[in-house]
């Protein structure tokens, strides 16, 4: 038998069907092809937090139903995978399936499989979403707290009933937003809605591509909400790159950019930051930080593959105020330690 070195060969082998999630910035699918170019070591990995690829591998064999991985790898400094933990987990699986990879996986085999040193729980959040859209990318129903958020968000169950609603309904709906009506619904929620179902609603649009109406709404209460919510609004824009790049303009013109915001542009609207003006923007605010925390969240978004080359750049731009000079010399100050 050829070697196994890389997780795709191992679970092509293995005779399984497979797709693959980041869950790391944003819970959203990782291109098959893309995917056998970093496993290959051959391409970095596009969405890396804190040093680490964190994926789940969603498989299954026939009829059966799928199993998933949860799987945290750490990168090295270009990015890319670290060989020798990839391949102490590749060995830890096949050891753990008597060398033969073709084998059906029993239950024991799975739970065995998923509680290793490189397993990682994502947050509440997070499962809710990627439940979800395995759910709709498998061609499976909805979860059982589906059909009260449709009643909830449609005006056909009591207003007052909020508090029955579950995250996993709202995902789910979310997700499905273009089936029946209920990307209206959801917009139309904004209006009405207690800030506990529009964080709700907030925490799963962050991580899908939203239609341009719903931001467009998104964009139109962040504006007009308090200064401690406007945060959610903002992580909610995510996917719509050019509205994020108002929104940060907008908060930076009010100079409510703070610290909650930054990490959020960093970990969800980061996208945006490809933008010169904007990331120019964003620099100069973060600089406005005690230095650690320019240091945290600059090794942060650098390793992120698209905005690596423009940040680079701008660490030696000779347009930018004193501070960001200074913050620039507490970096390199910190890193050459």
């Amino acid at each position: 038998m050829t070697e196994i070195t890389t997780l795709s060969q191992f679970l092509t082998t293995a005779n399984t069907q497979f797709q693959i999630y980041d869950l790391g910035r944003r819970v959203q699918h990782i291109d098959m092809l893309a995917f056998q170019q970093i496993d290959s070591l051959l391409a970095p990995y596009p969405y890396p937090i804190q040093g680490h690829a964190q994926f789940a591998i969603v498989f299954w064999q026939q009829q059966q139903q799928p199993y998933i991985w949860f799987v945290k790898l750490p990168l090295d400094e270009q990015g890319l995978l670290s060989p020798a933990p990839r391949t102490q987990f590749i060995k830890m699986i096949l050891e753990a399936l008597g060398r033969d990879p073709t084998q059906t996986l029993s239950d024991e085999q799975q739970e065995q499989l998923a509680n290793h040193p490189f397993s990682f729980k994502p947050n509440q959040n997070k499962l809710a979403l990627f439940n979800a859209l395995v759910r709709l990318q498998l061609g499976q129903s909805a979860s059982s707290q589906y059909e009260f958020a449709a009643q909830y968000l449609s005006g056909q169950a009591p207003a007052d009933t909020w508090q029955q609603l579950g995250l996993q309904g709202l995902a789910d709906i979310c997700v499905r937003a273009h089936q029946f009506d209920h990307l209206d619904d959801i917009i139309n929620t904004f209006d009405h809605a207690p800030i506990e179902v529009q964080a709700a609603l907030c925490q799963c649009l962050e991580h899908i591509a939203i239609d341009r109406r719903l931001a467009e709404r998104l964009l139109q209460l962040l504006s007009q909400a308090d200064a401690n919510l406007k945060v959610m609004y903002l992580a909610a824009l995510a996917s719509d790159t050019q509205l994020s790049m108002v929104a940060i303009k907008q908060l930076n013109e009010q100079q409510l950019l703070n610290d909650n915001h930054l990490i959020t542009i960093a970990v969800r609207n980061w996208l945006a930051l490809k933008d010169d003006a904007t990331r120019k923007v964003y620099l100069e605010a973060l600089a406005k930080q005690p230095q650690h925390f320019f240091n945290q969240v600059f090794a942060d978004i650098v390793a992120i593959p698209s905005l690596r080359q423009g940040l680079l750049t701008d660490l030696r731009h000779p347009d930018r105020s004193i501070q960001l000079a200074t913050a620039i010399g507490g970096l390199f100050k910190a890193t050459s330690l």
